[in-house]
């Protein structure tokens, strides 16, 4: 397969910068393939696994919102907040899904309280299904 050049950048630094033959990203309305010489394309993400093949096979990674941009010559994702599956501490991500569980069970909730909840939730659940253990 061609290689192109892809870079995953978070509000704390560059998780990402080399060269892949296929990434597939979780958007809003869906999976998306990306292969060399894709067409430009914009989309939304959510949370979900972003999938990068290196050498091959697959590496996965959770990601929790932002957007990908697929030029001619690079894809570039821009994320709140990436992490490789084999690098995520399942023990934290268990202690994060019972505390936003713990909050969404209590009693007269904010609307953006339940917001900030429910995304914490998501977030910890994609965190647990992607960890590889």
């Amino acid at each position: 397969m061609t290689l192109f050049k892809l870079e995953i950048i978070t509000p704390d630094k560059i998780f990402f910068s080399g060269e892949t033959e296929n990434v597939i990203v979780r958007t809003t309305v869906g999976d998306k393939g990306i292969l060399a010489r894709h067409e430009n394309y914009v989309a939304a993400l959510g949370t979900g696994k972003v999938r990068v093949m290196l050498d091959g096979n697959f590496r996965n990674a959770a990601v929790s919102s932002g957007i990908v941009k697929v030029g001619n010559d690079k894809t570039t994702i821009i994320a709140q907040s990436c992490e490789w599956g084999d690098e995520i501490d399942v023990e934290r991500a268990e202690k994060a899904k019972a505390k936003a569980e713990e909050k969404l069970n209590q009693p007269s909730l904010s609307d953006n309280e339940i917001a900030v909840a429910q995304f914490k939730l998501k977030r910890a659940l994609n965190r647990l299904n992607t960890a590889e253990k």
